[in-house]
């Protein structure tokens, strides 16, 4: 009874083991060796005028100038190679005086630390960057122009880059702006009657006629003594008059401003300049905003920007001093150049495929055949609030 009454018990099944599929290891690839940084030299020419340094030959205010402009550009420079440095990039900076003479820049381009150098900058002036020019027309290194917007045709180096965009880019880049955001009927060109301001008008005159297809009539006006009573006939009172002064002659700036002030009280007026406009002190906000003034600039700094207010941070702890605009240039370039001949190891490839956004303006170099590479890129400008303010 007891074995009837006791429970009966089953055995437990055998554990059942389930197969997991074992993800496959694929064997990693194996990691590029980083070539150690190249150390790659670069020569700035600039014209200190150390030679003044000797009581008995003084620096003059023109010097002096000089002196300053290239100590400014050489800290910049400096600071931007700096920086560079920390990212473990390797550079040899060698920089040599030219005395701002163009016999001391000629002499420079036979030097043959020079000549063994991955990129040189400068001369500064056109006339000094022609001569050291003229003697290497056959270099594989860039030769940068880095503060002359001189036309590189006068200059006619293959080697040549061009980072302050000549006049003629300003010239188009204020027919661009004029065909795509006015498209007026009419432009009219008051000129002075100096045969320089061709200058501008040649390119602009030619960029309007192709960009508006004819479309846009280009009238060119001699003034004297301000007078612009021939072509008030002409003048829309319900549009904007979109007129072009290509001068930088105060006199006449100031006598054609003042007739066309009075124009503007009763025909709407669009005054578009030449870009030293923004360097004279002698035009009035108050007739350059009545007048909606507008020019171009290669130079723009928006000292707002973190990018600005940390550089400016940077450079005056490192130099005890305030950053001038030629600092700030130095630094954009140094930046710009230093960081491309590291990357290519010391050979620059293609700068038309490398855009740049700086500090005081942004690159976009084109490449001409036998003159080298041009920066193009250009500001648009206008007067607001008594201030010039970039236009967006």
């Amino acid at each position: 009874m007891a074995a009837a009454c006791s429970p009966k018990m089953r055995p437990a099944p055998a554990p059942v083991k389930v197969e997991t599929e074992q993800p496959v290891v694929k064997p990693e690839p194996p990691r590029p060796v980083k070539p150690p940084p190249v150390k790659t030299t670069i020569s700035l020419l600039l014209p200190f005028g150390l030679d003044h340094l000797n009581p008995a030959s003084k620096y003059t205010d023109v010097s002096l100038k000089q002196a300053n402009l290239s100590a400014d550009y050489y800290q910049g420079f400096k600071l931007a190679l700096d920086s560079l440095t920390l990212l473990g990039y390797s550079y040899k900076l060698q920089v040599f005086d030219t005395k701002g003479t163009l016999a001391e820049s000629h002499a420079l381009a036979y030097n043959q630390q020079i000549r063994a150098s991955d990129l040189i900058v400068g001369p500064v002036f056109p006339e000094d960057i022609k001569v050291f020019a003229s003697v290497l027309p056959s270099a594989r290194k860039p030769i940068v122009s880095p503060l002359s917007a001189a036309s590189p045709l006068a200059i006619n180096n293959q080697n040549l880059v061009t980072v302050m965009p000549p006049l003629e880019y300003h010239a188009k880049a204020a027919a661009t702006y004029i065909n795509l955001r006015i498209r007026p009927q009419k432009v009219f060109i008051l000129r002075s009657g100096y045969s320089e301001e061709n200058e501008y008008i040649t390119p602009f005159k030619s960029a309007i006629d192709s960009l508006s297809k004819g479309r846009i009539q280009v009238v060119q006006l001699t003034v004297v003594r301000g007078r612009l009573n021939t072509i008030i006939p002409q003048l829309s009172t319900d549009s904007p008059n979109i007129f072009l002064m290509p001068s930088t002659n105060q006199a006449f700036l100031t006598v054609t401003m003042r007739s066309l002030d009075s124009l503007a009280k009763k025909y709407p007026v669009m005054l578009f300049g030449h870009p030293d406009w923004g360097k004279f002190s002698f035009l009035r906000g108050d007739v350059l905003q009545r007048l909606r003034v507008h020019i171009t600039s290669a130079d723009w700094i928006d000292y707002k920007t973190a990018a600005t207010i940390d550089f400016l941070r940077r450079y005056r702890s490192a130099y005890h001093t305030e950053a001038s605009e030629y600092a700030i240039k130095g630094y954009d370039e140094g930046l710009y150049f230093g960081k491309l001949l590291a990357e290519d190891y010391g050979d620059i490839k293609n700068l038309s495929d490398i855009d740049f956004t700086g500090l005081h303006n942004d690159f976009h170099f084109i490449k001409k055949p036998g003159l080298g590479y041009i920066n193009t890129h250009i500001n648009m400008m206008d007067y607001r609030y008594y201030e010039l303010r970039k236009v967006e």
